[in-house]
């Protein structure tokens, strides 16, 4: 007879930042994965002090102690999929990378968290290199915005054409199995217009636009959206699909708190009331 309440539910692991707003980081990341039912994990790599209106400070984890958080939840635990965000330096992504090689974790979804979708620079150069020849070419899919992707590329992004050969430029050069480049800091009628590619298929992914300023934490939420929908079993392309179907819906609930940038709506369903 089987005594369990519930059966083993699916696992998945964020490794990234802090948010003391509660708007991105793994705050976003645990919502996200709860929402979609599955059991959230995380490994902290730094603590920022936030709000809606901007980052005041931010603190590096010690790399030990972000490498001793992700073996103690492989070791006991175990996950279906993990996500990384923030990873702050060039000591941290390293150590990450090792773990993820040496920890066998499968259905990693790198957000190469490089960028704001503003255009700000948020790691150094060498922090960006090590991101994309150790972590990068581990993961099963990445989720960059605009501006990173011009990093990644080294094309200038403007058109929905550019876009494309983003996609396929990166997927080459960085050997990661497939490539989603973000369109919410592109303007007019691509703004939320994503591309999808994977070697074989490029498609583009579209959704209706949201008209709101509360949109702090969907880059994270998407990229733990994907992690969840993996660790459930889903195959890669419906994981995607689904996770974005899940934040532009989010977008449509979004939290006007603050006197800046709200976040979205994780648990839109509970917000309808």
């Amino acid at each position: 007879m089987n005594t369990e309440i519930n059966p083993r539910i699916p696992v998945a692991l964020t490794i990234a930042g802090s948010d003391s707003g509660g708007g991105a980081g793994i705050q976003a990341d645990l919502r996200t994965f709860a929402f979609h039912c599955v059991h959230g994990t995380s490994a902290i790599t730094c603590v920022t002090a936030q709000n809606t209106l901007g980052v005041n400070r931010v603190d590096a984890m010690p790399t030990e102690a972000v490498v001793a958080q992700i073996q103690a939840v492989l070791e006991d635990i175990g996950v279906q999929a993990a996500k990384t965000g923030m990873l702050l330096n060039q000591e941290i992504i390293f150590a990450v990378a090792q773990q993820v090689e040496a920890l066998q974790i499968d259905n990693l979804v790198v957000d190469p968290v490089m960028v704001s979708r503003t255009g700000a620079q948020l790691i150094d150069d060498d922090a960006v290199k090590t991101l994309c020849h150790a972590l990068i070419p581990k993961a099963v899919v990445i989720t960059p915005n605009r501006y990173e992707a011009q990093i990644l590329s080294g094309l200038q992004i403007n058109s929905l054409e550019d876009m494309q050969a983003a996609a396929e430029i990166i997927h080459k050069t960085l050997r990661t199995k497939a490539v989603l480049v973000k369109g919410g800091g592109m303007q007019g009628d691509l703004r939320g217009v994503d591309i999808w590619f994977d070697g074989d298929k490029l498609e583009v992914l579209t959704c209706q636009q949201v008209e709101t300023k509360n949109t702090h934490g969907t880059g994270c939420t998407l990229s733990a959206a994907i992690a969840a929908n993996l660790a459930k079993g889903k195959d890669l392309w419906q994981a995607v699909q689904e996770a974005k179907e899940y934040v532009t819906t989010a977008l449509t609930y979004a939290l006007d708190i603050g006197e800046g940038q709200g976040p979205v709506g994780h648990f839109f369903p509970l917000l309808r009331n």
